[in-house]
């Protein structure tokens, strides 16, 4: 599947500490990639020890510091834009940044970490994803070679948007009969490295979705036959569950974000019905009812 690549390649991820880029340098390492063709950017010298320890260059540059991104990019053949987890409303000018940055340093491919639904720009909750959108369009237009992974929502998302104790209270959530094509971040971050690793991926777009979709009572099935018990599926009202949310311990904002979510599930705005997976990874990827029972069958 992966190949040795004539001369040494220099790949940076950006988000580095945070979960998709944490997972995606592990991807590679697993593939073979020398952790000295790693370079990760992080924003705080004190977070990339582990980092260091295992090899990998560790590079300081901050989304919105221009200089330091240009600074940061310099030797880096491929970049991983993993987009940003800032405020929203400065998420784009951040990406624009990193791109514009990027080019100045030369860098050959710049691979995107998107968002898969079925139109950014016409969701119900657009103002939180359309900055998507926009940094799409920023990337075709800039005549750089690039790669937009759109990825769907984290299968690992799953315990944490469901409620408290599903166990015993059942999954709540304003979630209706949408279905969601939930992926396991580690096997979004394998797609990542084959992208990274592998040639032929210039100026095209992907899928990163599992072939099948779910609604929330199917997955309260699937559990309720892992564990033995019986999950309901409780539709709650979105008042309830951001309560709900900020009960477990989320800020309000927060709660409100992931309450929006629920609702574009409902409209039905991430079963997209396509997947690029199976063709990047050679495999069929993990079963959602797997998945779930590495956590809930212990």
């Amino acid at each position: 599947m992966f190949i040795d690549l004539k001369k040494e390649i220099m790949i940076l991820v950006t988000g580095a500490t945070g979960n998709l880029g944490k997972a995606t340098i592990n991807s590679l390492l697993n593939n073979g990639t020398d952790a000295k063709d790693i370079a990760a950017l992080i924003r705080n010298e004190t977070k990339g020890i582990e980092l260091k320890s295992n090899g990998i260059l560790v590079k300081l540059g901050d989304y919105q510091d221009f200089e330091s991104l240009r600074s940061a990019f310099q030797g880096v053949d491929k970049l991983l834009l993993v987009s940003s987890s800032s405020d929203i409303v400065h998420r784009f000018d951040q990406h624009k940044n990193v791109i514009d940055a990027a080019k100045e340093a030369g860098v050959s491919h710049i691979v995107y970490t998107g968002f898969d639904m079925k139109d950014l720009q016409q969701s119900t909750m657009v103002e939180d994803v359309q900055y998507h959108a926009y940094t799409t369009d920023y990337l075709k237009q800039m005549a750089a070679p690039y790669t937009l992974m759109n990825n769907t929502l984290y299968a690992d998302m799953i315990p944490i948007i469901c409620g408290k104790n599903i166990l015993k209270n059942g999954i709540s959530i304003p979630a209706g009969v949408g279905k969601v094509p939930f992926l396991p971040i580690t096997e979004m971050a394998e797609a990542l490295a084959v992208v990274l690793t592998t040639p032929g991926h210039e100026n095209k777009e992907y899928v990163i979705a599992a072939d099948t979709a779910f609604s929330f009572a199917e997955i309260a099935d699937i559990i309720s036959e892992i564990t033995g018990t019986t999950i309901a599926y409780n539709q709650t009202e979105v008042m309830s569950y951001v309560a709900q949310l900020v009960q477990l311990g989320l800020p309000e904002d927060d709660a409100a974000y992931l309450a929006r979510f629920a609702g574009a599930i409902a409209k039905g705005e991430f079963d997209t019905n396509k997947s690029d997976v199976k063709q990047l990874l050679g495999r069929a990827t993990t079963s959602l009812s797997d998945f779930l029972r590495n956590i809930y069958s212990k």
